[in-house]
This record gives C-alpha cells, sequence and structure tokens, in this order.
C-alpha cells in the first residue's frame, strides 16, 4: 500500500521533522498537520484544529480516512487521545492515557520506576501536612531538586543549592497541586534515550544530548531547549548497554503487560555518573523537541513502517537502521525569551535546504501579508547532518548565520560537551 494518508498533532518545530520524515515515506500519500505552522504546510495540509481540541481532532482524523495519527506534544495523549482513537479504529503513535501519565504525574512515574526496578533518584512526597525543614535535611549538601507533580510543559522543576528558594517554590506548589516531589540530586551528565515501543518489542534510537539554558556555557534561565546533538559521546556503547539492560527492558516489561500495551515513543532521561552508570531522571510520553528534529534524520528505515508498526503492536517483525553520521540543530528563539517573548516579527533569509542542511520551523505563521513572521519564542531549527559532529556543527551555523530575525538570539556552543 502507498495511499496512506498520516495525520501529525501539534505545531511546533518537532512536528515539522515528523511531517518532513513521513513526506519521504514511499508508503505515505498525504501527511496532514493539525494546527502546524509554516514549514509543515510546505509538505503537508495543514487544518486549524488545535491540538488541544481532541473531539474536533477525532473528527478530522475520521474525515481525513487516514490510516495513522502520530501525536506530537504530551497534553492531548494525558487527555485520552489515543483512547478515543482507538475507539474510532484509528492507529495512533502515543499512549493511552493511563499510561501518558508517566508524564502526567512525577510521582507515578516514581512508582512505576519503583514496581519495574529502575535506578532513579530517591525522593520524598511533600504535602501540606509534611516536615519542609526535614525532608530538606535528608538531601542537604548538594542542590536540592523540586518538581511539581502535574503537567508543567517542562517548565515544572527547580534545581536549586538556596534552601529559601527551594522552600518557597516547595510552599508554592503544596498550595496549587497539593503535593510536590522533593529529590536527591543525581551527579554526572545528561543524555537522552528515545525508545519506540510497543506491546511486541522496542527499538532504541540513537542516544541525544540537548542544551537546556539559553545562553553559552550552559548559563542563564531553564528553556525548552536551545539546541541538541546526536549520537551524544557521553552514552557510550556500554552506557547504552547498560541503560537497555537496567531501564529500557525493565519499563518494557512493565509497559507491555498492562491491560493496553503501551504504543509510541517513550522519551527516557538520563544521568550518566563519571563510573558509567545510567538513572532516570524523568520520562516523557512523546519525542523531545529538538531531539526529534536531529534523531530522525538519522533514521535509515522508512519513518511510516516504524511508527505505524509501533501503533499496531507490529515492531517485532522490523528491522530498523541508522545512518553512520551525526547530527546537530541550533534554536533560532525570540527577542525576550524563555520570560517574554516578542512575536510576529518578520523573518528572511531562509535557504532552500538540502539533503545534509535545512530549517525545522517551530514558532513560525504568516501575516496578513503573507510574510514569514515569528509566533512563538522558539522560532525556528537550523539542523544539519555530516560525517563529523564539527561538521554537521559548521554547516547548521553557517545557515543560521544568514537568517534575519531582529532580536533573535541563538547559542554559539551546541555540541560543546562533544566538540
Amino acid at each position: 500500500m502507498t495511499n496512506r494518508n498520516v495525520l501529525v498533532v501539534g505545531g511546533g518545530g518537532r512536528e515539522h521533522a515528523l511531517c518532513m520524515a513521513l513526506a519521504t515515506s514511499s508508503q505515505v500519500a498525504t501527511v496532514h498537520c493539525a494546527p502546524g505552522n509554516a514549514g509543515t504546510s510546505e509538505l503537508a495540509t495543514n487544518h486549524s484544529v488545535a491540538a488541544s481540541d481532541v473531539p474536533a481532532l477525532i473528527d478530522l482524523a475520521t474525515s481525513l480516512d487516514v490510516s495513522l495519527v502520530v501525536v506530537g506534544p504530551e497534553a492531548p495523549l494525558c487527555e485520552a487521545l489515543a483512547d478515543h482513537l482507538a475507539a474510532s479504529g484509528i492507529p495512533c503513535f502515543g499512549p493511552v492515557q493511563a499510561l501518558a501519565e508517566l508524564e502526567g504525574s512525577k510521582l507515578h512515574a516514581k512508582q512505576v520506576m519503583r514496581t519495574a526496578g529502575v535506578p532513579t533518584a530517591a525522593f520524598h512526597v511533600l504535602d501540606s501536612t509534611s516536615d519542609v525543614e526535614s525532608a530538606l535535611d535528608d538531601f542537604s549538601g548538594q542542590p536540592w531538586v523540586v518538581k511539581r507533580d502535574v503537567l508543567a510543559g517542562g517548565k515544572g522543576v527547580v534545581v536549586t543549592s538556596d534552601r529559601n528558594e527551594a522552600k518557597a517554590f516547595i510552599d508554592a506548589s503544596i498550595r496549587s497541586d497539593g503535593k510536590v516531589l522533593l529529590e536527591a540530586f543525581l551527579e554526572g551528565e545528561e543524555a537522552s534515550m528515545l525508545v519506540v515501543m510497543d506491546g511486541s518489542g522496542y527499538v532504541c534510537l540513537p542516544p541525544s544530548q540537548d542544551h537546556k539554558r539559553a545562553f553559552n556555557g550552559d548559563e542563564g534561565p531553564n528553556t525548552g531547549g536551545m539546541g541538541a546533538y546526536c549520537p551524544a559521546p557521553v552514552a557510550t556503547p556500554d552506557v547504552i548497554a547498560r541503560a537497555e539492560a537496567e531501564i529500557v527492558k525493565p519499563m518494557h516489561d512493565y509497559l507491555s503487560s498492562q491491560e493496553t500495551p503501551y504504543r509510541g515513543v517513550l522519551y527516557v532521561g538520563l544521568m550518566i555518573t563519571e563510573e558509567g552508570a545510567p538513572s532516570v531522571v524523568e520520562f516523557n510520553v512523546r519525542f523531545g523537541d529538538p531531539e526529534c528534529q536531529i534523531t530522525f534524520p538519522l533514521l535509515k528505515s522508512d519513518a511510516y513502517s516504524l511508527l505505524h508498526a509501533a501503533a499496531t503492536d507490529g515492531l517485532q517483525d522490523q528491522v530498523v537502521t541508522f545512518h553512520d553520521a551525526h547530527a546537530l540543530t541550533v534554536v533560532l528563539a525570540s527577542e525576550g525569551y524563555p520570560a517574554s517573548p516578542i512575536k510576529g516579527r518578520p523573518i528572511t533569509g531562509l535557504p532552500d535546504g538540502s539533503d545534509t542542511v535545512w530549517v525545522n520551523h517551530a514558532g513560525t505563521g504568516f501575516d496578513d501579508q503573507g510574510r514569514l513572521i515569528s509566533t512563538g519564542g522558539r522560532v525556528l531549527t537550523c539542523t544539519a547532518v555530516g560525517p563529523t559532529l564539527a561538521d554537521a556543527a559548521t554547516k547548521a551555523y553557517e545557515v543560521l548565520d544568514g537568517i534575519k530575525l531582529e532580536g533573535g538570539h541563538f547559542r554559539t556552543d551546541i555540541g560543546h560537551r562533544a566538540l
């Protein structure tokens, strides 16, 4: 079959990367995106349906007669989009609501890790009856890690050496959410593993590493991600083998034993010690952004085959291969990002793109005059693939240097830990 219709849910850089991968599949006739952005409009049909509007997404998928829905963001999964699609007989790449709680609730994720025997940081669950000072004492001597137990779009975590700041965030989170997690600090270097899984098996994608801080040298406020590269040298073959044996396989054993197995991608945020021991910082139930932009270009196998197989418990029959190459992406952000990004400014200088370098649109759209403008904090990512990481970095930055966005800013040291 080569006439499949696919719907991608979301409108950021991750979704543009997914549309790009699916549009190159010999099995796909048309790609649709809801709501999409200026970039997705060039290779998919955009539909003005919000990613949060689950009933409208079900109607859209049905009317388009799609054979697969690929869900980008986590929020619609936590709102049971996959459950409703299953009830309509439409395969969905993304877990059902009960399993999406791995990202929706930090406490639930911790409890699952404990059940599955997966290594992670020690923690306390604090509420209005807890002795907060005593709990802070338990993890003193290192920075305190405080996590809200809600879906916070990657912004519900505070890591601080300031006891007063930690206590203030704990108190505020208890007032707003009823409870909060206080975790022991994990030392080491972070990396990300994206694991595509279903009831029959799993596939580990090449490990990557992103840069969360806004400024060079990993300084400044946390962001949704200012750039990423893949594969990450810190995830050596030994580390990957340990992560698979100690984390991925136990999680797959647990998730595939549930009433409805996990079907989608499990984002495993790793902390790797100097000795090469991996443990879990967090789980997400979707592709990372911008990790998706530098992982899919390394996929040699057909993207539709992989995602559709995972949505229909067919992964065990897939042979998945990857290019022996390196990928790197750099985020161009709006002036004021992450605190208060200025939107609506024109963007010029975008290249035509090639097989080795291109632009992934994230927060882009068109104004009344048809001009390309910024519509979000992270506007676009310049992505390149090369035989070495240094080559990919050079090509990505050459493209970025030609793009004009008033007040736009980007880091000039993406990949510095490896380079």
